[in-house]
């Protein structure tokens, strides 16, 4: 037997707060003009949000006051008692031009050769531990506070004094077989109003939350809470002072609640707040995507992916492949890999056209995980050459399992 913790964080959690920001940002660029380039990075702390970054767009014009404000209503801030809310908080904008060097390596006259936004390296990884092919704990991170945060928003709420900051934290006990055996540990931390009894969110959170949690889990997944669990709710004794007055919130600060929550592997580079031509976000995508139809293809029960660039040049400088000794065909690591190089093209554009990357679809991206989530299509406003226009378009298409036949084909499966 061992143990294994994953954490999530609420949308109102600081740096989540930024990371919506800075996607709700790069959203209204795309939705002005597909073709803009975007690194935008926001900070809030008390009464204040930042936004500073890079951008070059030809026909978009982004009210960055409006957005933010939006963006922070949305998520729940709008009482002044928080010390920071929509209404009230001061906005500053200090974006400015993307670099002309970075500009000379990605654009191209070939489209299809736009070359990679930056070097580094991006992980996928996909197991078949959930219905989503994603780690248990966090799943269940995430599935939890998401489920804290609909109570909230419930007119009346069963849960009247909920704020939005909060935290979540399971700890699995796996069988060595890395099957999972039981819940051992949960963690909550919710931020509150300050007439509440601690003992009243602590039963609120045993009679109320984790029933529904329950219901929306498989039944196996379901039996693994046990008695003997360990629960802690606001361990500390209270969480009033809260969000990003309580802690500053950078963009980038939530890498790993935003990708496997520490299983697998993370090659640093943030993802929100970048528009699709930084690898750090479409790579990241294309590999989860590759990751995922692996497992659902039966080539293996747990797969790593990685794949590398060099700023300005379109093919991947490596790609690498880990099934941790879980494959079912007879192929090496090394091997899967190199067909994964002829399954998928990971050129920047080839990965971009495939999943609509330049359509306005980030904001909901930036809380509860990139990786994991249920693509559906939606209709969505965009305004293209200079008329407004309405059109269905693709959300987390690189959760779509489109490329499972083509795997077991390549496999022989």
């Amino acid at each position: 037997m061992y143990l294994f913790t994953s954490e999530s964080v609420s949308e109102g959690h600081p740096d989540k707060v930024a990371d919506q920001i800075s996607d709700a940002i790069l959203d209204d660029f795309l939705r002005q003009d597909p073709a803009s380039h975007v690194a935008c990075e926001t900070f809030v702390s008390t009464g204040l949000t930042i936004v500073g970054g890079e951008v070059t767009s030809h026909d978009a014009w982004v009210d960055i006051q409006s957005v933010v404000r939006r963006t922070i209503r949305r998520i729940g801030y709008t009482k002044g008692e928080y010390h920071f809310d929509a209404d009230s908080c001061a906005v500053i904008s200090a974006l400015h031009e993307q670099s002309s060097d970075i500009a000379m390596g990605v654009n191209r006259a070939e489209k299809e050769e736009q070359g990679a936004g930056d070097q580094g390296m991006m992980f996928g990884y996909a197991c078949n531990e959930t219905p989503e092919f994603m780690p248990l704990p966090l799943t269940l991170a995430h599935m939890t506070l998401i489920e804290l945060a609909r109570i909230r928003r419930e007119n009346p709420s069963p849960m009247p004094y909920l704020r939005p900051d909060a935290k979540c934290q399971f700890t699995i006990e796996y069988n060595d077989d890395h099957s999972a055996h039981r819940i051992h540990t949960l963690v909550l931390s919710t931020q509150h109003d300050p007439d509440v009894d601690q003992a009243r969110i602590r039963r609120d959170v045993e009679q109320i939350l984790l029933p529904r949690v329950k219901a929306r889990l498989s039944a196996g997944n379901a039996a693994l809470f046990q008695d003997g669990m360990i629960l802690h709710v606001n361990p500390t004794g209270q969480f009033i002072i809260g969000g990003p007055h309580g802690d500053t919130g950078l963009t980038g600060r939530k890498i790993i609640v935003d990708t496997y929550g520490g299983r697998g592997a993370h090659g640093g580079g943030a993802i929100s707040g970048k528009d699709p031509s930084k690898v750090d976000r479409s790579a990241a995508y294309a590999a989860r995507h590759i990751a995922k139809n692996l497992v659902a293809a039966g080539v293996a029960d747990e797969i790593l992916v990685q794949v590398s660039y060099a700023i300005g040049v379109a093919r991947p400088v490596s790609i690498f492949v880990n099934t941790y000794g879980s494959a079912h065909v007879p192929f090496t690591d090394g091997e899967i890999a190199r067909k994964v190089g002829e399954l998928f093209d990971l050129r920047p554009a080839a990965i971009v056209w495939r999943f609509g990357l330049t359509n306005p679809i980030y904001e909901p991206t930036a809380a509860y995980g990139h990786m994991g989530r249920d693509p559906y299509v939606q209709e969505v406003e965009l305004v293209r050459d200079g008329k407004t226009v309405r059109r269905k378009v693709q959300f987390f298409g690189w959760e779509l399992l489109d490329a499972v036949d083509a795997c077991r084909a390549a496999f022989q499966l």
